[in-house]
């Protein structure tokens, strides 16, 4: 449940938030902190949350996290003007920042034989694959049908209903010895992380030929170039290197990062698609995702018994390869049809090899962790895919204006309405082939970085009451 509200709180506000835009009387150039406000907190307090979860306790830092997301959220839905709004969502991204990682480590710690533990990575991937295009649906839903506030007050019940629900359920578990803050660690990766989205967020509004865009990415490149210096001198790092530098972890990493990346992406210009050129309303737009999320559960939860028969690898590269043959199918959409013939396969293969994904990536980002770093690492999944749903749509958005401006800059051979529909589509294909080109680039790198044989599973931890 946890898992599910944070993911698709990245996504529910999307359709809601020409609602809100017109009731908080929000400008067209500040609008897009609704969403960037979530991300920014999100994916920059993170790892720094990551390491709290470990030494603080799992269990206290969970409920911790679901009673300060439930406060927040409601915080944005009584929201009277535009800045509550955007610190109701940072204040979400904050807390979500400590739930996200806690939720995992939990499962991590609490399951460690491979057979349960690869049904409980099972459920947990099908949720967090398919919280995005729930989100939609949710949107949809609210915003049609009550009001875009209740995108915001709908996550109060949910955290409050998994809190009591926590209480007589999990265990608490922390990190064994002693520990000492890495501050200056933290600050670094924080304002690192931030700068890197926040420059992103930019380039995806303005453009990367603006100068804020590459100040802001150079900053975070220097900042985090500098938490990478002070980890390695420090005595007690918020990241212990040895996290990343394994082989099979940091190949994991960077292919959850790819992949996010394509995934955000698709469902951005998916989204514009079904509403701009096929005409669909929020609710219709946000069900015509539900084969996206079916495939994803579908493959992620019967899926489970292939983690351990032929290992993470090669269910994470066959996922793969499914979901670069779906996004590629996208290409095939016409200016005002394509929904049937189209889309719906495109979003069944594509769901079905990211649920795939989705399942096999704890079970190899997470193998053989110290128990100290179960946390930090579990941290380090939701970064990637935080951070990888930042650069996504920056980076394909750039393409697909540049390919629809070409467009309408050549010979017109249609009426203006249709002509511009015909650019949309033009610049859609592009943004397609580039995110499926996201997705191989993440195959190759599980083909020539992980291991070919499962590992063992995370290390038991006791329990401490």
């Amino acid at each position: 449940m946890a898992t599910l509200m944070v993911v698709l709180d990245v996504s529910i506000v999307n359709i809601a938030l020409p609602h809100a835009q017109a009731d908080l009387r929000i400008s067209d150039a500040d609008r897009q902190w609704a969403v960037t406000a979530y991300a920014l907190a999100f994916g920059g307090l993170l790892l720094p949350g990551g390491r709290v979860v470990d030494f603080a306790g799992r269990k206290r830092a969970f409920l911790l996290g679901l009673v300060g997301f439930a406060a927040a959220s409601t915080v944005g839905g009584l929201a009277p003007n535009a800045a509550f709004l955007f610190t109701g969502r940072a204040l979400q991204g904050a807390f979500a920042a400590l739930l996200a990682p806690a939720a995992l480590s939990l499962i991590a710690v609490t399951f460690t034989e491979p057979r349960e533990r690869a049904k409980a990575f099972g459920v947990y991937g099908a949720l967090q694959g398919a919280g995005g295009a729930v989100g939609l649906i949710a949107g949809g839903v609210l915003t049609q049908y009550a009001s875009w506030r209740w995108c915001l007050f709908v996550n109060t019940p949910i955290a409050l209903v998994a809190a009591l629900a926590a209480l007589p359920t999990l265990r608490e578990s922390r990190a064994e010895g002693q520990h000492r803050h890495d501050l200056a660690g933290a600050a670094l990766v924080t304002t690192g992380l931030v700068a890197v989205v926040w420059g992103f967020a930019q380039a995806s509004e303005g453009g990367w030929n603006t100068a804020a865009t590459w100040l802001r990415l150079a900053a975070g490149l220097l900042l985090l170039t500098g938490f990478v210096i002070v980890e390695r001198r420090v005595r007690h790092p918020l990241l212990p290197l040895r996290v990343v530098l394994d082989r099979d972890r940091g190949g994991a990493l960077l292919a959850s990062l790819l992949i996010s990346s394509g995934m955000f992406g698709m469902m951005l210009f998916l989204t514009y698609y079904l509403q701009v050129n096929l005409g669909y309303r929020p609710l219709s737009a946000g069900l015509a995702f539900l084969p996206f999320s079916i495939g994803i559960i579908v493959s992620a939860t019967l899926g489970a018994p292939l983690v351990t028969m032929v290992g993470p690898k090669r269910l994470m590269a066959a996922g793969t390869a499914v979901s670069v043959l779906g996004t590629l199918w996208l290409t095939l959409s016409k200016a005002t049809s394509g929904y049937l013939p189209v889309v719906l396969p495109a979003m069944i293969l594509t769901g079905l090899g990211l649920g795939a994904f989705f399942l096999a990536l704890p079970n190899a980002a997470l193998a053989d962790v110290e128990p100290s770093d179960t946390g930090v690492a579990s941290a380090l999944i939701s970064t990637t895919q935080q951070v990888g749903g930042a650069i996504g749509p920056a980076l394909l958005n750039t393409l697909y204006v540049s390919a629809s401006t070409t467009f309408l800059a050549g010979p017109a051979h249609a009426l203006p309405r249709a002509r511009q529909l015909e650019a949309y589509v033009h610049g859609y294909r592009a943004a397609y082939i580039a995110g499926a080109t996201l997705l191989a680039f993440a195959f190759v790198v599980i083909l020539t970085t992980l291991r070919t044989s499962s590992r063992a599973p995370v290390k038991e931890i006791r329990a401490t009451s």
